[in-house]
């Protein structure tokens, strides 16, 4: 099975210049893959963005609790986008990751796909001695995720996935500054909080240390080969 991955950090980026660029690697790989080429393409991009919110497909669009002029004011793009989930915020200090491959190269299904990128960030929060959790209600990472009081997401996820070739993915709050998160529902969540790496630990942490750290971790339990960028 072809396990090669191209790697390509893209820095801080605007969420519409990543999700077209996201669009174009997507065609390519199913383009190959339809081609049955032995050598398909596949990629994992890391960035950061600019302040956004995003309304997944299956987004309610009451879960914005401010008006889109505000947003406007405040420099916050808003996308209506093709990922699974409802609304979530990306910005500045949040690592996200985007893997485009070919689940069956993988061996694997959506589910256990979704199962693994929960894996890769409860495994990157280790070192940091955070303890990840899953909740079977909802996608994504949590911290005390058993206890309603308590329960706060650290990192959301929303896939697509078409004719098994992904794209969108995880976004880790790392320094996030979390008031952001105070004018939406979080993935449609009214009764949990957020947290971050840095709020956890009460102190701000090396991103660039994170980021080397998740993109091991995603070498380690998918079994990718990385291979220099395209």
């Amino acid at each position: 099975m072809n396990k090669k991955v191209a790697f390509e950090n893209l820095g801080r980026i605007r969420y519409k210049e990543a999700w077209d660029y996201q669009e174009r690697l997507f065609e390519t790989v199913i383009k190959e893959k339809l081609e049955k080429r032995e050598e398909q393409k596949q990629f994992l991009l890391f960035c950061e963005h600019e302040h956004v919110y995003t309304l997944g497909k299956s987004g309610n669009k009451q879960n914005l609790l401010i008006a889109r002029h505000i947003c406007e004011s405040r420099n916050i793009d808003l996308h209506e986008i093709d990922r699974g989930g409802d609304i979530t915020y990306h910005g500045p200090g949040q690592l996200v990751a985007y893997p485009i491959i070919d689940l069956e190269a993988f061996g694997l299904g959506i589910k256990k796909y979704i199962s693994l990128l929960e894996d890769v960030v409860i495994e990157t929060l280790k070192p940091y001695g955070i303890r990840g959790e899953k909740d079977e209600r909802a996608m994504g990472v949590w911290i005390d995720a058993g206890n309603p009081a308590k329960a706060r997401k650290i990192c959301a996820i929303g896939v697509r996935a078409s004719r098994f070739v992904t794209m969108h993915g995880l976004a880790l709050n790392v320094n996030s500054d979390l008031s952001y998160f105070d004018y939406i529902n979080p993935c449609g969540f009214t009764d949990r909080g957020v947290t971050s790496l840095q709020k956890e630990l009460g102190e701000a942490v090396d991103f660039e240390e994170v980021s080397k750290e998740m993109k091991a971790t995603f070498v380690q339990l998918f079994g990718m080969e990385i291979v220099p960028e395209h």
